[in-house]
């Protein structure tokens, strides 16, 4: 999708007031709608103008756009970094996830893709309950296998005394339940907004996606290895030692084993009541031919071994 100056499109400064947004949808708005413009592209540059105007008028969505940074060009082609959104805390208000095909590519993929998601949180409620919060969080997968707490911190936008937007930080202690999987919601009770007179306040809600790990790849309860073997482990056979996130286990390659193969740790992946499995794929390696005796070597393999790998390519 191609990335949208929003500011640029509103004949803004980034830095611009939430009042300063008002005045210039409101002058563009006359200049451009169609009924009355006489401009070829009205229609497209009134449809722009809503765009950008219906995100920068919201102190939340505009914290969240401002958050993917000042370096990208109009037009340019645009993918949101993975987990940009992390750690920002939405009230939610205002926005409704089942309005993005209304505006562009590049809004959808922003608020209405499951990238935003804190955005389709709950509302305010006729009996003066405080509003529910959502947040996406990022947690370490061995905290899932054992369970733990962590603090976290999260960003609140808000529109400080000049109508310009801030955000505020602030620290929590969180607990992460053993066997917690990604797309699950951990609930703080009474953290979201405070309740009006004798209202409760509202919860926050967290959405967990697990931290990128160096080598590990989860898919719902399960994880996913790649253990490197030598020529000879996979031809001859071998016990090795792999990590797990639970702890080091012995794994018997066999005799013959390929490029590949799939292995199966049972209940060793993520835990809870009926617990995930590990899965090791073997990844056979050669070592390099960087002196002469390594050289020989494979000059004496190449002798005494007549393997061809493409045999059957041949005729």
């Amino acid at each position: 999708m191609r990335y949208k100056d929003y500011y640029k499109i509103m004949g803004l400064a980034r830095d611009a007031s939430q009042d300063d947004i008002k005045k210039a949808y409101r002058q563009l708005a006359r200049r451009y709608h169609p009924d009355v413009s006489d401009k070829p592209d009205a229609e497209r540059l009134f449809k722009d103008l809503g765009e950008a105007y219906a995100v920068l008028k919201d102190p939340e969505k505009r914290a969240a756009y401002d958050e993917l940074g000042t370096s990208w060009k109009a037009g340019q082609e645009f993918r949101p970094p993975p987990d940009w959104d992390a750690g920002f805390e939405f009230s939610g208000r205002g926005f409704d996830a089942g309005g993005a095909e209304a505006f562009s590519d590049f809004f959808e993929g922003l608020f209405g893709g499951g990238v935003g998601r804190g955005f389709t949180g709950g509302r305010a409620r006729f009996d003066a309950q405080g509003q529910d919060h959502h947040a996406k969080v990022l947690v370490n997968l061995e905290d899932a296998y054992h369970g733990a707490t962590r603090s976290i911190s999260l960003r609140t936008p808000e529109v400080d005394s000049g109508g310009h937007v801030i955000t505020r930080e602030r620290q929590l202690n969180i607990k992460i339940p053993k066997g917690v999987r990604k797309g699950q919601r951990i609930r703080l009770t009474g953290q979201g907004s405070p309740g009006i007179g004798n209202g409760r306040a509202g919860d926050l809600y967290l959405d967990v996606d697990f931290e990128p790990h160096p080598f590990y790849r989860v898919d719902g309860k399960d994880v996913y290895l790649d253990v490197p073997l030598t020529p000879w482990e996979a031809a001859l056979g071998a016990t090795i030692e792999v990590p797990t996130p639970g702890g080091r286990v012995n794994l018997a390659i066999p005799a013959g084993t390929r490029d590949g193969k799939k292995f199966r740790l049972k209940n060793r992946g993520i835990p809870g009541n009926k617990a995930g499995h590990v899965y090791v794929i073997a990844r056979l390696t050669l070592p390099p031919a960087d002196n002469e005796s390594a050289k020989h070597l494979y000059q004496k393999m190449r002798d005494q071994m007549p393997y061809n790998p493409r045999k059957h390519l041949e005729g």
